[in-house]
């Protein structure tokens, strides 16, 4: 059975569909020794160069998939590799045998919260478009005399320097006192561009002063994960998030003891701005709301 390549190379985990794309286009992936063009297909029988080195078969044409749910701390950056040295959210996580972890969107480095984390490209790729319809939920602290007719227009929808932006929905905090300067407030967005709950926020004459992401589509930050940890999503959660996105269920495969070994011995050898935080484990029961804000 034939696939497009840069479906296989996504899942693979050697990034994105279109930074796949863009590779090919940039003529770095060849099959069978010819360059490789957008539209070939592939079998397991074809030889497939990236960056001028073999991808093994097995990797093109695996069927598991992993993914992780990981509570970045402020002060982390999404790269892969910072120039500044500042401590990114993969210095955290375990090195993979085969394929790398590829971050469902970004944080920026003042907001922290749920970041998702996959083997599988196109399972990232689905997630972050538009198109699919994944939500995202923030806890988000607002410096400012919020009213009523702010909320509204919020939700109708405002224009932002990059187009047309609203929160599908916003909830106060039940905690949240009204008569503070600071108010607490739950929000949902559809999509995730850069800075655009913030943004939101500003265009309103506000200021927000902390961001927090607690859910992402049908994942919820769990309550037991402290920052800086990761923990592997089950089967079941898995799967969950791939019907968001229409995927075929693949097998989740546990990570062994040796992995978590791994981690520690590369935070012990890189001075980190905070205690090195890391697990591996398993819920014993789905994660609950991080709060009951009746949505």
């Amino acid at each position: 059975m034939s696939e497009r390549l840069q479906k296989a190379l996504a899942r693979a985990g050697y990034g994105s569909r279109r930074a796949l794309e863009e590779a090919i286009t940039e003529r770095r992936v060849s099959v069978n020794g010819a360059i490789a063009v957008l539209g070939t297909k592939i079998t397991k029988d074809d030889e497939v160069l990236f960056n001028g080195k073999p991808v093994p078969p097995e990797k093109l044409f695996g069927n598991t998939r992993l993914v992780l749910a990981y509570h970045k701390p402020e002060g982390e950056v999404c790269t892969r590799n910072d120039p500044d040295g500042r401590t990114t959210i993969f210095d955290r996580l375990p090195k993979l045998s085969q394929g790398r972890w590829i971050a469902v969107g970004r944080l920026d480095i003042s907001t922290s919260g749920l970041i998702l984390l996959t083997t599988d490209g196109e399972l990232s790729n689905r997630l972050m478009h538009p198109s699919s319809g994944v939500d995202r939920e923030y806890m988000v602290r607002v410096y400012g005399n919020v009213i009523e007719q702010q909320l509204e227009r919020l939700v109708e929808g405002v224009m932002l320097d990059d187009g047309p932006a609203r929160f599908t929905d916003i909830v106060r905090h039940p905690e949240s006192d009204r008569d503070r300067i600071n108010q607490w407030f739950y929000v949902t967005l559809m999509e995730g561009r850069n800075r655009e709950v913030r943004r939101l926020w500003e265009n309103q004459g506000l200021q927000v002063n902390r961001l927090k992401r607690v859910r992402y589509g049908c994942i919820f930050l769990p309550s037991f994960l402290k920052r800086g940890h990761f923990v592997e999503l089950r089967q079941k959660e898995v799967d969950d998030l791939c019907k968001l996105v229409e995927l075929p269920s693949l097998p989740v495969p546990k990570m062994t003891p040796q992995d978590l070994k791994d981690v520690k011995r590369r935070l012990s050898k890189k001075s980190l701005s905070r205690k090195a935080n890391f697990a591996i484990k398993r819920p014993a029961k789905s994660p609950k709301r991080p709060s009951d804000h009746g949505r």
